[in-house]
C-alpha cells in the first residue's frame, strides 16, 4: 500500500484551499448577481461585480494563458455590471451635491445637478438593460459547463505551478515603474495637464490591482504581502478622489443642451469649483505617489 509524502499532502491541502475559497466566490457571484438582475439593487450590483473580480484576479494568477477559458466570460459579467455600478455611485454623488446646493438655497445649481442625474439615470436605464440581457447568459450554462471540470479536473495542476508571491513582486515593480513615469510626466507638463492625469490614473489601476490581489489571494500569501491589502487601500482611495473629481467633469461636459435645459454659467462655476477640488487632491497626495 502506498503511503502519500509530505509534499503530495501539502499540495491535496493547497488545492482544496483553492477549491473552498473559489467555490465560495462563485456561489457568491452567482447569487447576488441573480438578484441584481432582479431588483437592480445597488448592493447586489457591487457584490457581484467585487465576487467577479476577485474570481478573475485568482484566474489570473493561476491561469494566466487562460487554457480554461473561463476569464473572458468573467470579463464580460464585470464589464456589465461595472457599467451599471459606476452609475449608480455617480448618480449618489450628484444626489449628494444636490442636497447640499438645496440646502443652501442654490436654486441654479439644484437644477443643473437635477439635470446631470436624470441624465445619468438615463444611461443607467441602458446600462441595465444590457445587464439583464447578458448576464444570465454568462452565469449560465456556458459559465457551468467550464466551471465544473475546472474546479475538479484541472485545478490541482494549475495550483501547482502557480506563484502568487512572485506576481506580488511582479505588480510592486509595475506599480513602481508607473509612479516614476507619472512623476516625469508631471515634472515636464505640470500636476494638471491631461498626460498627467492620464499617467496617474495608471498609477491608481496598478494600485488597484495590488490591493485585489492582496485581498482576492490573501489565503496564499506570504505575510508580507497580506498587509499589502490596506496600504494599497488607502492610496487607491486618495486617487480615487482624485479621478472621482474627473469623472464627474467629464459628465457636465457632456451634457447636451438641445435634450437638457441648464445655466451654462452655472456649470462652468461647477466645473471650476470641480477642478479646483480636484488640483487639491492632487497636490494632498503628492507624498503618496
Amino acid at each position: 500500500m502506498m503511503t502519500s509524502t509530505p509534499a503530495t499532502r501539502l499540495h491535496k491541502d493547497k488545492s482544496k484551499q483553492w477549491h473552498d475559497v473559489l467555490s465560495e466566490l462563485h456561489d457568491k457571484f452567482q447569487q447576488h448577481g441573480q438578484r441584481a438582475v432582479d431588483t437592480f439593487d445597488e448592493e447586489d450590483v457591487h457584490q457581484a461585480r467585487v465576487n467577479c473580480r476577485k474570481l478573475m484576479t485568482l484566474l489570473r494568477i493561476l491561469d494566466p494563458n487562460d487554457t480554461t477559458e473561463l476569464l473572458p466570460l468573467f470579463k464580460k459579467a464585470q464589464k456589465r455590471l461595472g457599467k451599471v455600478r459606476d452609475e449608480d455611485v455617480l448618480i449618489d454623488a450628484f444626489k449628494d451635491r444636490r442636497k447640499q446646493a438645496k440646502n443652501l438655497d442654490q436654486d441654479q445649481l439644484a437644477k443643473l445637478l437635477k439635470a446631470v442625474i436624470e441624465e445619468q439615470k438615463e444611461h443607467r436605464r441602458l446600462y441595465r438593460k444590457k445587464l439583464v440581457s447578458k448576464l444570465p447568459k454568462l452565469q449560465g450554462k456556458k459559465l457551468q459547463k467550464k466551471w465544473e471540470p475546472f474546479l475538479e479536473q484541472q485545478l490541482s495542476e494549475l495550483v501547482a505551478t502557480s506563484d502568487v508571491n512572485r506576481l506580488m513582486r511582479e505588480l510592486e515593480i509595475s506599480y513602481e515603474q508607473k509612479k516614476k513615469h507619472y512623476r516625469q510626466i508631471a515634472k515636464e507638463h505640470g500636476l494638471e495637464a491631461d498626460d498627467t492625469l492620464s499617467a496617474l490614473h495608471k498609477v491608481r489601476i496598478a494600485a488597484k490591482e495590488l490591493r485585489y490581489t492582496a485581498e482576492a489571494a490573501g489565503f496564499a500569501l506570504n505575510a508580507k504581502f497580506r498587509e499589502h491589502e490596506q496600504v494599497y487601500k488607502g492610496i487607491q482611495k486618495e486617487l480615487g478622489h482624485i479621478n472621482d473629481r474627473h469623472v464627474w467633469i467629464e459628465a457636465l461636459e457632456e451634457l447636451e443642451p438641445k435634450r437638457v435645459k441648464f445655466d451654462a454659467d452655472v456649470r462652468d462655476e461647477l466645473i471650476g469649483e470641480l477642478r479646483r477640488e480636484m488640483n487639491e487632491a492632487i497636490h494632498e497626495n503628492e507624498r503618496v505617489i
